[in-house]
């Protein structure tokens, strides 16, 4: 039987080159990250059919992200249009089991006087995304 595991062991890794041309290296200090995988879906109920239904179009996938700023991370220059080999692991606990494929990034800094900078952002597919394991 499967058992849950604890998120705390979590990594994205996402290439930060300048050219998004280099190999994908861990985003430090993240706290969490989401994926969702969809498909566009096209009904085709007919006459006397008993429920809806529907056939599969095109997959879709898209997440986001959030932690803290690293000011000696290359997270700042991930927003620049480039597609980005990108990886996520649920955890690092066992590397074997991770989606991959290539995205473009959105990220947002925010700061206040009584907290600490924090980072999050987006990411949309730019080729098909995959799941090993």
């Amino acid at each position: 039987m499967a058992s849950p595991i604890t998120g705390r062991n979590g990594q994205l890794k996402v290439d930060q080159s300048a050219g998004a041309n280099g190999s994908a290296s861990t985003v430090a200090n993240l706290t969490s990250f989401d994926i969702q995988q969809t498909r566009d879906k096209t009904e085709v109920t007919s006459f006397g059919d008993s429920t809806k239904t529907y056939i599969a179009g095109l997959a879709d996938a898209s997440g986001s992200f959030s932690g803290f700023w690293d000011s000696a991370g290359g997270l700042q220059k991930v927003a620049d249009g480039n597609a980005r080999s990108f990886y996520l692991y649920p955890t690092t606990s066992d590397t074997t089991k991770y989606w991959f494929g290539t995205a473009t990034f959105d990220i947002t800094v925010s700061t206040s006087v009584g907290g600490a900078v924090e980072a999050s952002g987006s990411w949309a597919a730019a080729t098909s995304v995959s799941y090993v394991g």
